[in-house]
């Protein structure tokens, strides 16, 4: 039986070393001080993005809201709605410009939950990074303040993480959740939606938030072009092109329940037009939309060309044009039309609502695109 080895005694032992210095999270990749900087920094932004509603302030454990404003309702409901902002954010972070994105998170969430009817109350958000980078993170939520004041809702809270090891120092994502409330009588969908309906479509601001995967491949990874590159169908470069701010329809949805008859929205994000308009075209009925009463922005149609993607997978990826729709009866065609242009939102008749008959799709689009 041999003798167990002597334990060095760091002491009286040079060869044994000094102790190493103890773990910390800042040596594990995450910056508590950066991240303090930058709430200091977001302050005056979510100061802004407040409801009289609002209660509390920044850097409490959940926001609140007065909810005995409900009480004029009388039969409340809350929806709730989430959503990112896609790829897109690739764009903003390569470019370095990032408060766009804030603002395209509050349209991709605040304008689902209108769909139904409901004014939007308040929204959170969820910023992940994997450096905080104080200045970088206050334009993100900038963004967002700024959306939710053209929402008409109030940013009550969110929650900043950092995830070193997970993403990259420049890399983020960004989620959103938001909450509304609608009448119960009041709530807009597709049992209410009748044959003879108009459906209105209101152009977008560009390509929104949806289908960057896509456009990314073919202007940045297939063709090779620079975010930098000015290109004359655009009058800008790609890069501005690409962060043009999603439109926020929220507000005009909600003038358009107040003021005339509508039966239903839709809100065309992924899957586009004729999917999104799927989801509330009602059992044995069926929409049409004529593709000459409008003419898409350039950008479309580049992304076709230049990607040779074919129309029916443009078509499923991208809104094409159109950002919001409305079905309304035919009596209220020429209110929501003259609503939507005091509110400069570009607005036509661009189908109806038919019987279904032997058609096995709910949505069909015909013609070509006016030039």
């Amino acid at each position: 039986m041999t003798d167990p080895a002597p334990v060095p005694d760091p002491a009286s032992d040079p060869s044994a070393g000094a102790p190493s210095a103890g773990a910390s999270y800042a040596a594990a990749g995450v910056d508590i001080e950066a991240g303090d900087r930058a709430v200091e920094l977001m302050k005056e932004w979510v100061a802004k993005a407040q409801r009289p509603e609002s209660l509390g302030g920044i850097g409490g454990f959940a926001g609140l809201f007065d909810a005995s404003a409900l009480t004029r309702y009388k039969r409340p409901l809350l929806a709730s709605a989430t959503d990112g902002v896609g790829t897109k954010v690739a764009v903003a972070q390569q470019l370095d410009i990032h408060d766009s994105i804030g603002h395209d998170l509050v349209a991709m969430v605040v304008d689902d939950l209108v769909v139904c009817g409901a004014e939007p109350l308040f929204m959170t958000d969820y910023i992940c990074v994997g450096k905080v980078r104080p200045k970088q993170v206050a334009q993100i939520v900038k963004g967002i303040a700024e959306g939710c004041v053209l929402a008409g809702c109030a940013l009550v809270g969110g929650e900043t993480a950092e995830h070193p090891g997970l993403l990259g120092p420049d890399e983020y994502d960004v989620a959103g959740a938001g909450t509304g409330v609608v009448e119960a009588d009041a709530v807009l969908g597709a049992d209410r939606i009748r044959t003879g309906d108009a459906v209105i479509a209101m152009a977008s601001s560009g390509l929104h938030s949806n289908g960057y995967s896509l456009v990314r491949h073919v202007f940045l990874e297939r063709a090779g072009w620079s975010l930098e590159r000015r290109v004359e169908e655009f009058g800008r470069t790609l890069g501005e092109e690409l962060l043009e701010p999603t439109r926020i329809y929220s507000l005009d949805c909600l003038a358009l329940a107040r003021t005339t008859t509508v039966h239903a929205f839709s809100h065309i994000t992924g899957g586009g037009l004729a999917g999104n308009l799927a989801r509330i075209v009602p059992e044995g009925l069926h929409a049409h939309v004529d593709r000459s009463t409008w003419t898409p922005a350039p950008v479309f149609g580049l992304v076709g060309e230049v990607g040779q993607v074919a129309r029916p997978e443009l078509e499923k990826t991208l809104n094409m044009g159109v950002g919001m729709v409305a079905v309304v009866p035919q009596e209220s065609v020429d209110a929501t039309l003259e609503t939507l242009r005091e509110r400069g939102v570009e607005s036509w008749v661009a189908g109806g609502i038919t019987e279904r008959g032997d058609r096995a799709e709910a949505v069909t689009l015909t013609g070509d695109h006016a030039r």
